[in-house]
């Protein structure tokens, strides 16, 4: 099969839109100052703003954001930017307050994933720009709502997929597209990483400094668990399917979008089937602890995906190798690494930093190129699409069919590990009402997804 051949629809047959479409056109200029707001202050929120505030020029925060006002960061976030900036960051605990101003130009949304489409909705309703860490929505039709939205406010939505933003993506894009591997016949992606068996928690009392009813938002009212939620740590609130995706949702969305992009940005498979469960520890959890996923593209090309979360003895990139410009992973004790196969030689592919090498027989590497972890390159990008009224790097439309591989697969699994079948221009299931369903979730009260945007 030729590369070619597998090249998915660009443009979204439900939605109307193509990759092109998305683009602001409407410039900031680079002398502008920006100011800029992070709402969901965790570890990762706080790194993702540090960042873009440390690789842009005139760059200003002026809120921090979240439900629990305990978090460690917080202060040490405001003393620092205060000392950068001249002026503290307001923390506030609601994020329409960040909305209503309207001297916040764009904000990071860094909150667990049910919150994602909600949020950068509000906020291009109010006129401004999103950065939205992955996985930018928790349904497909969700995903619909965030590129109209996108669409008809005609602001930057750079999704947190850093990898659009890699040198070492694009170099592999265009070694495939050579024709140096031959016909590519088999993509293979990984997401193994460590684990632990889920234990059950009881109810608690909601903890002081927290805004219980706030971290639900769109989700269904239930008592206060730590095993939904840690005042301290991440929380584990991607065991449940009403706040997350699942280990599929974490890492492996980032691998298939990176897989995605070298392969030409395919659109919906044609056909998706997943084997799997909680396999390893029996937990009770409801995400499965493993998944193995087949995609299909309607012309005898597939992609894999074997994600899951009991493998002590695979790791990531280590930092040393994240930022080398000569280092490679040892790929096969890789987690988050891509295989992909040609009729001439293959390809090995890594998420962090990693870069590609491909080899021949033997293990002989024929070609290669490594470059930093992009982190940094795409929250440049993001502020860079704003001055310069263009698309992002993480183009939207993009961000939703990445992110559908994780809905499609997530629904393959509790639908009953059955085969099911999907139509990329209506994007509906055409063999199973029960998954139809699964498109799209339920809200409650002043916190749902609008169905007008």
């Amino acid at each position: 099969m030729k590369r070619r051949n597998f090249i998915g629809h660009a443009v979204m047959g439900a939605i109307g839109l193509s990759f092109g479409s998305l683009a602001p056109g409407k410039t900031m200029g680079a002398a502008k100052k920006l100011v800029l707001a992070l709402i969901g202050c965790g570890d990762r929120g706080l790194v993702v703003m540090n960042s873009i505030v440390a690789v842009n020029d005139k760059v200003e925060v002026k809120y921090l954001c979240d439900v629990n006002s305990t978090l460690a960061g917080i202060p040490a976030a405001i003393d620092k930017y205060n000392k950068v900036q001249g002026y503290s960051p307001i923390f506030v605990e609601d994020m329409r307050k960040v909305f209503d101003d309207k001297d916040v130009d764009g904000v990071v949304i860094a909150t667990p994933e049910h919150w994602h489409t909600l949020a950068s909705i509000w906020a291009l309703r109010a006129g401004k720009h999103v950065f939205v860490e992955k996985n930018p929505t928790l349904s497909v039709w969700e995903g619909q709502k965030l590129v109209e939205a996108a669409k008809k406010y005609g602001k930057v939505v750079q999704i947190g997929f850093e990898n659009r933003s890699a040198t070492y993506a694009f170099t592999a894009r265009d070694y495939i597209n050579s024709g140096k591997l031959g016909n590519i016949a088999h993509v293979k992606c990984y997401n193994l990483l460590g684990g632990s068996k889920w234990l059950a928690k009881p109810d608690t009392e909601v903890p002081t400094g927290l805004n219980w009813d706030a971290w639900l938002g769109p989700a269904k009212k239930v008592p206060y668990n730590p095993n939904r939620h840690s005042m301290t740590s991440r929380g584990g609130w991607l065991d449940f399917w009403d706040y997350g995706g699942g280990v599929l949702s974490d890492d492996a969305s980032h691998v298939m979008d990176l897989a995605r992009l070298v392969l030409g940005d395919p659109g919906h498979p044609t056909s998706i089937h997943c084997s799997g469960g909680n396999v390893a520890f029996h937990s009770e959890k409801e995400t499965p602890e493993f998944l193995n996923i087949t995609y299909e593209w309607g012309n005898g090309y597939a992609m894999t995906c074997e994600s899951g979360s009991f493998q002590p003895y695979l790791q990531k990139e280590k930092s040393d190798i994240r930022f080398s410009l000569t280092q490679f992973p040892a790929w096969s004790q890789n987690s988050t690494r891509i295989e992909i196969y040609g009729t001439e030689r293959m390809m090995y592919l890594g998420r962090h930093g990693g870069g590609w090498q491909v080899m021949e027989k033997d293990g002989k590497v024929v070609d290669q190129h490594k470059d930093i972890f992009p982190d940094k390159f795409h929250h440049r990008n993001f502020v860079e699409a704003i001055r310069d009224g263009k698309a992002p790097n993480g183009d939207v439309v993009q961000g939703h069919l990445s992110a559908s591989l994780v809905h499609l697969a997530d629904i393959c699994y509790r639908t009953g590990n059955k085969q099911l079948f999907f139509d990329h221009d209506t994007e509906r299931f055409t063999n199973s009402p029960e998954a139809n369903k699964l498109l799209r979730g339920t809200y409650r009260g002043s916190y749902a997804v609008p169905d007008n945007v």
